[in-house]
């Protein structure tokens, strides 16, 4: 047994532990969990726990439907909203065939086969995302329209205000599980919040947003509340975005930074941002998987509808954040498509993979873009060689059907599942009737 998962079973006995939970995802990045006995972990991080592959949405058909959940010990963590009774911790897994090999279906192995891809050509990969999101006053209810928690605004400061208390005490108990919170603020919308995670690798920031998400809907709960991560709740206010920060180090160093060049970039980064550019449309349905998504894509604001990258821009799908003088390694590129309700272990894999093949096969970086790209007109931005983002999830299928990228990094069996589920959503979502359709048309056709 190696020594981090020495160090968790005595850790257990000290802190006189109870409970165990096994945290994983499925393919879509709903968290699932089992608690175990303690007695139980040893041999959990021996052999892993079996479970019933075929009950979880997109990990097996019936007929092979044994699976093993093998927790990671470095993952080990206390779960400090359970502070009544007996002590409670989480570790997350690894989903293992019962042979022990790593699990086709498992989000996180996706991953962290890309992230081997990534090492072997020298470079870790490391993400720092901008999390947003609404509190409401109540839980949603069919047919109730969701009430803001507040009415404020972006950065205000309010004396006594709901949102300030929720923020501390979320941010205290993501600190306390050893996740560190960057920057934490009132939003545009009413009562929307951003909370920003310190960057790390790839995979870290994967389990961490896992974590802050059910973090977050603990403390709402707590405070009478309710959290929601939906990327455009409110037509008339904005979306809730997961602007990420990317960055590739070899070794110590940073491999998009290089003195004197053109806004300090590498050839690594701009052949990194060329991938990303080029193979945009065909990973958004990853990115942005929602029918919702593409709700927030659309409105405006601070949301990306069109493929482009600039320095400092924001209206742009990828920002180039400007350089600091002696700063050489905070040098990193800012993808604003992604939305915080993506599963984060797969629109991380998608993202590094675009970047990758950018690099392997020396893609050239287009011309940025300096104004404002919503203020163009369609012409413009055809004439400076933009691209649109899908407009639709059903765009997004299309373009991901036809993506050799996609389908080699997800996998087989995680691309068709994937798709499966979006035609279906997709197919389920054109049916609808709306009320603005009733309320247009009824009186007048």
């Amino acid at each position: 047994m190696d020594k981090q998962a020495e160090f968790v079973l005595r850790t257990i006995e000290e802190r006189d532990i109870r409970f165990v939970r096994l945290w994983f995802t499925d393919v879509l990045g709903t968290l699932k969990s089992v608690a175990i006995a303690p007695a139980e972990l040893e041999g959990a991080f021996a052999e892993g726990i079996g479970f019933d592959g075929s009950a979880i949405e997109g990990f097996a058909r019936v007929y092979e439907s044994d699976m093993l959940a093998k927790p990671d010990p470095s993952t080990f963590s206390l779960l400090p909203w359970r502070n009544e009774g007996p002590g409670v911790a989480r570790l997350f897994c690894d989903i293992l065939m019962p042979d022990g090999s790593p699990s086709y279906a498992d989000p996180r192995f996706v991953l962290q086969r890309t992230l081997t891809k990534a090492a072997d050509l020298g470079f870790t990969f490391y993400t720092h995302p901008e999390v947003e999101f609404y509190l409401f006053k109540e839980p949603p209810a069919p047919g109730r329209q969701p009430i803001p928690a507040d009415s404020y605004g972006y950065f205000d400061n309010t004396p006594h205000g709901v949102a300030q208390d929720f923020r501390r005490q979320a941010i205290t108990m993501l600190e306390q599980m050893g996740i560190s919170v960057e920057f934490s603020h009132h939003e545009g919308g009413p009562g929307q919040q951003e909370i920003d995670l310190r960057y790390a690798d790839a995979l870290t920031t994967a389990d961490n947003l896992m974590t802050f998400k059910l973090v977050i809907q603990e403390v709402a709960l707590e405070q009478g509340l309710f959290a929601s991560f939906m990327p455009k709740p409110f037509r008339d206010h904005p979306g809730s975005g997961m602007h990420t920060h990317l960055s590739l180090f070899e070794g110590d160093r940073n491999a998009f930074f290089e003195a004197g060049a053109e806004y300090q970039l590498s050839k690594v980064a701009r052949s990194f941002i060329a991938g990303l550019i080029t193979h945009a449309p065909e990973i958004t349905a990853v990115t942005n998987q929602w029918v919702n998504s593409y709700k927030r894509l659309a409105g405006g604001a601070e949301a990306p509808a069109w493929v482009c990258w600039g320095h400092n821009n924001r209206s742009a799908m990828i920002r180039v954040p400007m350089y600091k003088p002696a700063k050489g390694n905070s040098t990193r590129i800012e993808v604003r498509s992604l939305d915080s309700a993506t599963n984060p272990y797969l629109a991380f894999a998608v993202l590094l993979a675009a970047g990758l093949k950018g690099i392997e096969e020396g893609y050239e970086l287009p011309a940025g873009a300096e104004d404002d790209v919503w203020a163009l007109t369609p012409s413009e931005r055809r004439a400076m060689g933009m691209k649109p983002l899908p407009s639709s999830l059903n765009q997004a299928i299309t373009a991901m059907e036809r993506s050799e990228l996609v389908a080699e990094t997800l996998g087989e069996h995680v691309f068709d599942f994937f798709l499966r589920n979006k035609q279906a959503e997709w197919e389920e979502y054109r049916r609808q009737v709306t009320q603005w359709e009733l309320d247009r048309y009824l009186p007048l056709l």
